[in-house]
């Protein structure tokens, strides 16, 4: 929820600047920062954790009629690893944040555009939010595998299960 937050302010700070002609913010940089910030924190700090992690953890085991999810250790690691990766995303903010846009462009990472701690923040914290994907996806299959034998066949699950196992 705290990712959306700021997503959406940077996202309200972006059109103030390009309403004002570029004379909001008055600094190419700290645009590029914002647009670079807004991209990162909506794609990898709310999409990607609110539909895989928190609709996927919650409506999984209820449509498949189990109790919780098969690994609920590992769900919880996962889980905590997200707001870790919040915080190095936020401090590579704060250190002259990385301006390289939220593909991370090779030339915009170069010393002259950011500093080279900013990006390794950046990268480190998109390192530890794909980590607690990956953990929460393997979580998402062995919970499925686990479902569709106790369900009985595995055409029967429903295609939300289909598409969480899928993807």
């Amino acid at each position: 929820l705290w990712s959306g937050v700021m997503g959406f302010s940077l996202s309200l700070v972006i059109r103030l600047e390009l309403g004002s002609g570029g004379q909001w913010m008055g600094d190419e940089y700290l645009y590029n920062l914002v647009v670079t910030s807004h991209g990162v924190m909506m794609l990898f700090f709310l999409v990607m954790p609110m539909f895989m992690g928190g609709f996927g953890n919650w409506l999984m085991p209820v449509m498949m009629g189990l109790e919780d999810m098969a690994l609920p250790r590992l769900n919880n690691l996962s889980f905590l690893m997200v707001p870790s990766a919040l915080l190095l995303f936020m401090c590579s903010m704060v250190i002259k944040g990385g301006t390289a846009g939220w593909t991370m462009y090779p030339p915009l990472m170069l010393g002259d555009y950011s500093s080279s701690v900013s990006v390794d923040l950046m990268i480190l914290s998109l390192h530890v939010a794909g980590l607690s994907s990956i953990l929460g996806s393997i979580n998402i299959v062995v919970t499925g595998v686990i479902g569709s034998k106790s369900s009985g066949s595995v055409e029967q699950l429903p295609l939300l299960v289909w598409a969480l196992l899928v993807t």
